[in-house]
C-alpha cells in the first residue's frame, strides 16, 4: 500500500483517506520537530500493518526532511517504536539544560 503524504492537511494516510497518522509543526531552537499525535486505523482495516506503514512513512519522510520526531501518539512511543529501534535516532530528547 502507498502512504499518501498530505501535507496541508498534516496527515500521511492511506489513498482512501479511512486510515491516517496526524502530526504538527514544531521548532525548538533551530530544531525542526513534528510532532506525531494520533495514529487511526478504522476497526474493519486492523490487523493488516496499516498503522505500522503510516508509522514507517512518518519516520521516513522525518529523515530525508531533516525533521526529528516528537512520538506523542501512545501506539508509536509503546508499540511502533519497540518493535522497530532503527528509528529511535530521529526521536526527540528535550534538553533539561
Amino acid at each position: 500500500m502507498a502512504v499518501v503524504w498530505d501535507e496541508a492537511a498534516l496527515r500521511f494516510r492511506t489513498p482512501d483517506g479511512a486510515a491516517y497518522l496526524s502530526y504538527s509543526k514544531k521548532k525548538d531552537g533551530s530544531a525542526d520537530l513534528i510532532d506525531l499525535e494520533h495514529t487511526y486505523v478504522p476497526p474493519s482495516k486492523r490487523g493488516q500493518g496499516i498503522a505500522a506503514q503510516l508509522c514507517e512513512a512518518a519516520f521516513d519522510c522525518a529523515r530525508k526532511q531533516g525533521f526529528r520526531v516528537i512520538p506523542t501518539c501512545s501506539y508509536i512511543s509503546e508499540t511502533f517504536l519497540p518493535r522497530n529501534p532503527q528509528w529511535s535516532d530521529l526521536v526527540f530528547q528535550q534538553s533539561t539544560m
